[in-house]
C-alpha cells in the first residue's frame, strides 16, 4: 500500500506529514521553505511510494475560502500535472494551528521549543493527515471497503 502525504501550506514554511505504508499512523515528517516545496516533493516521491497528497484547505469560520486558498488551488493543479498517478485532495484545516499549539503544550515540550514555528507547521500537517485518515476510516465498511 502507498503512503498518504499531507501538506499544511504556508507562504513562508510548509509543514509535511506522512502515513506509514499501511495508512494507519500519521507522523510529522518535515517543515520546508515553501519556495522549495515542489523540489522537496519530487525528491521524496522518488524515494517513497505516495498514492495520495492531502492539502489543508484553509477556510474561514463561515466555510468560505481564506486568503491563502489563492495559493493552494494552483499548487494542487501543479501537483496533479506533475504527478498524475497521485490523488490530490483537500481536507479542512480550520483549527489545526490551535490544535497543534495545544498538542505541543500538552506534550510537555519546553517553552523555547514551543516557540518553534516549524514544529507547529509539522504538527498541523500531522493533524490534517490524521483528520483525513479518520474521515476515510469512518466511510469504510468492513466487508466492501465502502459504506453504502
Amino acid at each position: 500500500m502507498s503512503r498518504i502525504l499531507a501538506i499544511d501550506y504556508g507562504t513562508r514554511r510548509t509543514g509535511i506529514a506522512v502515513s506509514d505504508p499501511l495508512r494507519l499512523i500519521a507522523g510529522g515528517l518535515a517543515t520546508v521553505e515553501t519556495r522549495q516545496l515542489e523540489q522537496w516533493l519530487a525528491d521524496y516521491f522518488a524515494r517513497e511510494e505516495v498514492g495520495t497528497v492531502v492539502l489543508g484547505k484553509p477556510a474561514r469560520m463561515d466555510g468560505t475560502p481564506s486568503d491563502t486558498w489563492r495559493f493552494i488551488e494552483p499548487l494542487a493543479e501543479r501537483l496533479r500535472r506533475a504527478w498524475p498517478d497521485k490523488e490530490v485532495t483537500f481536507c479542512d484545516e480550520r483549527f489545526t494551528s490551535v490544535l497543534a499549539h495545544r498538542a505541543i503544550l500538552d506534550s510537555g515540550i519546553g517553552k523555547m521549543a514551543r516557540r518553534d514555528k516549524a514544529l507547529v507547521d509539522k504538527v498541523s500537517a500531522t493533524i490534517i493527515l490524521q483528520s483525513y485518515m479518520d474521515s476515510c476510516s469512518r466511510n469504510a465498511g468492513p466487508a466492501t471497503g465502502r459504506r453504502e
